[in-house]
């Protein structure tokens, strides 16, 4: 099986790639917001340019949601790793045996120190620092798309309205043709029925100005109908744009919320890796050193996390992140290609066997 690339690596192309979705979501919102006003941007000639680019935003967008999501989940794979070597370490050595023979009280203090001086909080320190840039960078997407996805859907709004009006004027104006040719074809089954040679000059000259008049709102009808069916097409462009944005806001919600979890979990393997009741023990984690992933730290600082419903909710957060990243749903085993990082395993991984007494 294929490692995946490094964290660092990747993080660092999903920052170029957020860059340049930023600056092409600008244009895109900008087509639209000018769509109304500018008659270049609503030019047919200019709806094969602005599809290109619109579509080449929405694939760069699904391509760095997918960036995310497995920067995420690698980290979670990572936190795998430390709590499984956590969980070498729960054998008691041969020399903490004989240590035993004599003090179990003893035996178990060797095992708590040796447990305690294994090269993971380091480790640990350095996954909640990763944890904090995934978690800048997914809030600050966050927040980019809500403000363009409002700007957009609002132009958008106003696109739609307009189109709408043009269709009520379409309606209106076919009903008053149809109007103006019944009134000419009346008048022209009259002809040479009554009146003089006179009268009937009159008539014929009104069914002339009649038809006239049907001749000139229907060619009006023409053109708002290829006006009404470009819009069309520029307003499915539009809305499969703002569409792609709501569902960019709903995957970062759910990427934030399994990132969070998952960093409780890691301040409980540190909480169980040491002794956090000793003075100085929780200085390295505060959350001034880690501000985008504050909340669940400063549940850490007051003692207040617990494992008793982690594993429901870090299991509820798994599924729902699945849901919207198929490639991380729990591969049927056997399955070949399956996902890097294997879902299916427990999501609380570890014991506190150094507190036995």
């Amino acid at each position: 099986m294929r490692k995946p690339p490094p964290f660092d690596s990747q993080y660092e192309a999903a920052g170029g790639l957020a860059e340049k979705i930023a600056a092409e979501g600008a244009y895109c919102a900008g087509c639209i917001r000018a769509f109304n006003s500018d008659e270049a941007h609503s030019a047919d000639e200019a709806f094969l340019e602005q599809n290109a680019r619109f579509q080449a935003h929405i694939a760069d967008s699904a391509a760095l949601d997918a960036l995310l999501a497995e920067l995420v989940f690698s980290l979670d794979h990572m936190t795998a790793e430390v709590s499984a070597d956590l969980d070498s370490f729960r054998g008691l050595t041969l020399r903490e045996k004989m240590a035993g023979w004599t003090s179990r009280q003893r035996m178990w203090r060797m095992y708590t120190e040796r447990v305690r001086e294994a090269p993971v909080i380091d480790r640990l320190l350095d996954l909640l620092t990763k944890s904090d840039a995934l978690a800048r960078l997914i809030a600050s997407q966050r927040a980019a798309i809500i403000e363009l996805h409002k700007a957009a859907e609002h132009s958008l709004v106003s696109i739609v309205e307009h189109r709408r009006r043009l269709v009520d004027s379409i309606d209106i104006a076919r009903l008053k043709m149809k109007e103006l040719n019944a009134k000419a074809l009346t008048t022209q089954g009259r002809i040479g029925v009554y009146g003089n040679r006179a009268h009937w000059e009159q008539m014929e000259a009104e069914r002339r100005a009649l038809k006239a008049e049907a001749e000139r709102i229907s060619a009006e009808e023409h053109v708002m109908r290829d006006d009404s069916q470009r819009r069309e097409r520029f307003i499915t462009l539009f809305q499969a744009f703002v569409d792609s944005l709501n569902g960019r806001i709903g995957a970062c919600n759910v990427l934030l919320r399994k990132l969070m979890i998952d960093v409780e979990e890691r301040l409980l393997i540190y909480q169980a890796q040491v002794d956090t009741d000793r003075p100085g023990m929780k200085v390295r984690i505060k959350p001034e050193f880690f501000p985008d992933i504050a909340s669940p730290i400063r549940l850490f600082e007051k003692g207040m996390l617990v494992a008793q419903d982690l594993e429901r909710r870090k299991s509820r957060a798994d599924l729902e992140a699945a849901g919207k990243f198929p490639a991380y749903a729990e591969p049927s085993p056997g399955t070949p290609g399956a996902p890097l990082i294997d879902t299916a395993r427990r999501s609380f991984r570890f014991s506190l066997p150094f507190l036995r007494s």
